[in-house]
């Protein structure tokens, strides 16, 4: 197994420990251990950050494989889906703002399917870059509570998860518009 490869299947692997140092905890909502949710935020910071670096090392090797193109977008698509839905838990993120997010991940990759079962690749856009960027940086600052804007009294992790979510939606539309034809037959 490849580089790329093995650092996408660590970003999988990583998904269960961000979540058990985000939530558990013993009764009376005491955490475990001291400093767990930024051990949270470190762990899935450093999960976000292997996603560009998985792509880039795989492209400038020439080691971009089927099995990279299939674990790449499910590992992204499992570390968000796992932070937001455990932020609904802790009442960081509205469970409407999650939903729209998980539905327009469902429909662009039933949609990829679709497409690829016709011989045609939806490749990532700018605006599912974007999209991704948003998502990753809004729920970093949301697990770290701001910090360290919050020195400052700036808190931009609300606001920039409803940018995320704009981005979301545009995206899907993006997708969808460009799936068009895939959808007529």
């Amino acid at each position: 197994m490849n580089l790329p490869n093995q650092l996408t299947l660590a970003r999988i692997i990583l998904i269960p420990i961000f979540m058990a140092f985000l939530l558990l905890q013993f009764p009376k909502g005491q955490p475990i251990f001291p400093y767990q949710d930024l051990v949270a935020a470190v762990i899935f910071i450093l999960a976000a950050t292997t996603d560009g670096l998985d792509g880039y090392i795989a492209r400038k090797r020439g080691q971009v494989t089927v099995l990279g193109k299939f674990l790449d977008p499910l590992a992204d698509k499992l570390l968000v889906s796992a932070a937001l839905i455990a932020l609904v838990e802790l009442g960081d993120v509205p469970a409407w703002v999650c939903w729209i997010i998980l539905a327009r991940e469902f429909a662009v990759t039933g949609l990829r399917a679709i497409a690829s079962a016709d011989g045609t690749v939806i490749a990532a856009s700018k605006l599912g870059k974007i999209k991704t960027v948003s998502q990753v940086l809004a729920i970093s600052l949301l697990l770290l509570h701001d910090w360290p804007l919050s020195l400052l009294n700036i808190y931009l992790g609300q606001p920039l998860l409803y940018l995320a979510l704009f981005f979301t939606i545009i995206s899907g539309v993006d997708y969808l518009v460009k799936s068009k034809k895939f959808l007529k037959k």
